[in-house]
């Protein structure tokens, strides 16, 4: 019997128009109290830079308040993007949550910079030349301090005794292309695709599963499919909600990001532009509609990808409507919280 599909949570923060960034970061953690009590099985956070429509720039800061809100939920990145940061001081981090939740910290990393090139430069400490593009060996050097693998003769061997031990995060590479999965597979992680950047992930997926090397970290290979979803219930009522979303696709295509407008606004700019409700562009996908219709496209989606759980990204102009949309799928999939709370109602 296949085991039924497990949902998570990937949080942007995003900031509505006319509201602010701390409306934004407390509503995530409203939402984050929300995800535990439906049964969802994790939140992550989302790190991006130098942006008006996002206020999702340190993961790390975030979990901790959520997982003190929480007791259930695994909290985690999604992800820590490492090329910004030293290893070690993202394992101490992530040592030291793991530590305060034992069981519950995720370290989701990724290779993009989650910006552009100037702000990536800004976050530097060394100005003077660009990052090199040396991620295989940041990731060896954090599993390394992780998993106190780090080989004797190594210059930074004494500096693997990390704060949370004995306790660690699980760790999941993320990634939207080939590369990523393939160092995935050959290091025996769990794999998480981003699906709501970029196409063929089906197929990255696959290729995944069939290299997949057993290791001390995984036995067997687990898949993740990230995607943007938007439901209310009806289909039409979706669709509606999710031009907030969908408008601010295409203004991100254009280069210039902004903050979700009212469905009313961004509905009238879409149809002004001759743009097609519920679609997305550069080949992305957008999954709108009612309980029915998103719980038949996410199976279907899976199942395309081999992947026992769905990250689901909503935005919304309104934050009720948002809390809305995973509540409606928390109850189509009948996740165990939301199946006890139903079985209690009718006692």
């Amino acid at each position: 019997m296949t085991a039924p599909l497990r949902l998570s949570v990937l949080d942007q923060s995003p900031i509505a128009d006319g509201g602010t960034g701390a409306a934004a970061l407390a509503n995530t953690l409203d939402l984050a109290k929300l995800a535990d009590a439906l049964g969802y099985e994790r939140y992550w956070l989302a790190e991006h830079h130098a942006t008006g429509s996002l206020a999702c720039t340190s993961p790390e800061v975030l979990i901790g308040p959520i997982a003190a809100v929480t007791g259930r939920i695994r909290v985690g990145s999604g992800g820590i993007m490492l090329p910004h940061y030293s290893p070690l001081k993202v394992a101490e981090t992530f040592s030291t949550l793991a530590g305060l939740f034992p069981g519950r910290i995720d370290l989701g990393l990724g290779r993009a910079p989650g910006t552009d090139q100037v702000t990536a430069l800004a976050l530097q400490r060394d100005r003077r030349q660009h990052t090199p593009d040396d991620f295989p060996e940041q990731l060896g050097e954090l599993l390394g301090y992780l998993e106190d693998r780090i080989e004797p003769d190594h210059p930074f061997a004494r500096l693997a005794r990390l704060p949370g031990l004995p306790h660690r995060p699980e760790v999941w590479l993320l990634g939207s292309s080939s590369q990523s999965g393939e160092w995935a597979a050959q290091l025996g992680l769990p794999y998480a695709f981003a699906d709501f950047i970029g196409g063929g992930g089906s197929a990255i997926a696959q290729e995944y599963r069939n290299t997949f090397v057993p290791s001390h970290r995984l036995a067997a290979p687990r898949v993740i499919v990230a995607v943007r979803a938007v439901c209310a219930e009806t289909d039409d009522r979706a669709v509606f909600l999710a031009s907030s979303q969908q408008l601010q696709l295409f203004q991100l295509q254009q280069g210039r990001p902004k903050p979700a407008l009212p469905p009313e606004a961004a509905a009238r700019l879409l149809e002004e532009n001759a743009i097609r409700p519920g679609t997305a562009p550069l080949g992305r996908r957008l999954v709108v509609g009612s309980p029915a219709t998103v719980k038949r496209e996410l199976e279907r989606l899976a199942a395309d990808f081999g992947a026992g759980e769905a990250m689901l990204l909503t935005i919304t102009h309104d934050h009720e409507a948002r809390r809305r949309s995973y509540e409606l799928l928390a109850e189509a999939f009948g996740l165990p919280v939301a199946r006890a709370a139903a079985t209690e109602s009718v006692k």
